[in-house]
């Protein structure tokens, strides 16, 4: 920081008096400077959820999290977990909402943040598919329960929630069908749905779609949507299926599986 006080002294013409009344000046001039440009963050005024109504809210880009921030308060979005964490540290947001093993992630690597007790929002995870298409989630239904019971769905959930060695293998005495099922997805949803360095979709959600697909012998396409528009996408006939947070509370147009796992937004702020 650069300081100019417009005046230029010459030693000789100053007084010892003058001297001192000068440094003190300075020292007080001083003090009000660096406490005015102290990188020290606001107090943390997020104690428990309710605390998070109207609040500045980061969450991460396509996560689903953005749904539950904009009902909430002012939602802003990041690229990165270190982006928003950085902002949430300086007071630029006054908390995030992350799915927990994201925050948990982030949280174990940086000082000075910490996720509340109480987590904002628990739910099932479940395939979502037109209300009218009732064949269709039979079908997924009678899918889910066979990978439940051959140890596949198992296997997915351990190594994605428990860091587990687990090895898919296709199904062989399956016989195929023509055609083929769009899933309607959000791609910035780590671990459940993600692009991977390569751009290809990955995550716990893509595995069980394609896990699904090959007990029913079909082929599967994934579409990319915002986490907003999973619903409306199933809803006007863009996709056949949707994975992510679907709200269902009140809404006519989907209708939704059986749950294979569940999941918790938690609320992450300041220490």
């Amino acid at each position: 920081m650069s300081l100019a006080t417009g005046l230029t002294f010459s030693r000789k013409g100053i007084k010892p008096t003058m001297k001192k009344s000068i440094l003190f000046i300075s020292i007080i001039y001083m003090t009000i400077l660096i406490s005015g440009c102290s990188d020290k963050p606001p107090p943390n005024l997020v104690f428990t959820p309710a605390d998070v109504s109207g609040r500045a809210i980061g969450v991460l880009y396509g996560s689903p999290s953005i749904v539950l921030a904009e009902e909430l308060g002012a939602a802003f979005e990041f690229r990165t977990g270190q982006e928003l964490i950085a902002q949430l540290k300086i007071g630029s947001l006054d908390c995030a909402i992350m799915e927990n093993s994201a925050a948990a992630e982030l949280v174990s690597a940086t000082s000075g943040i910490r996720i509340l007790d109480e987590p904002l929002l628990r739910y099932d995870m479940s395939f979502a598919v037109a209300r009218e298409n009732a064949q269709l989630l039979r079908a997924v239904d009678t899918a889910l329960l066979a990978l439940r019971e051959n140890g596949t769905l198992k296997g997915l959930l351990d190594r994605c929630f428990a860091g587990k060695s687990y090895t898919y293998v296709r199904p062989v005495d399956v016989t195929p069908h023509p055609g083929v099922l769009t899933l309607a997805i959000s791609p910035e949803n780590p671990p459940f749905s993600y692009k991977d360095s390569d751009g290809n979709f990955t995550g716990l959600d893509i595995d069980i779609a394609r896990a699904v697909c090959d007990i029913l012998g079909i082929e599967l396409s994934i579409l990319e949507f915002d986490a907003r528009d999973l619903v409306k996408a199933v809803w006007v006939g863009q996709a056949d299926l949707a994975l992510g947070w679907i709200p269902v509370e009140g809404e006519e147009t989907i209708a939704v599986s059986e749950a294979y796992a569940s999941s918790t937004h938690v609320v992450v702020v300041r220490r």
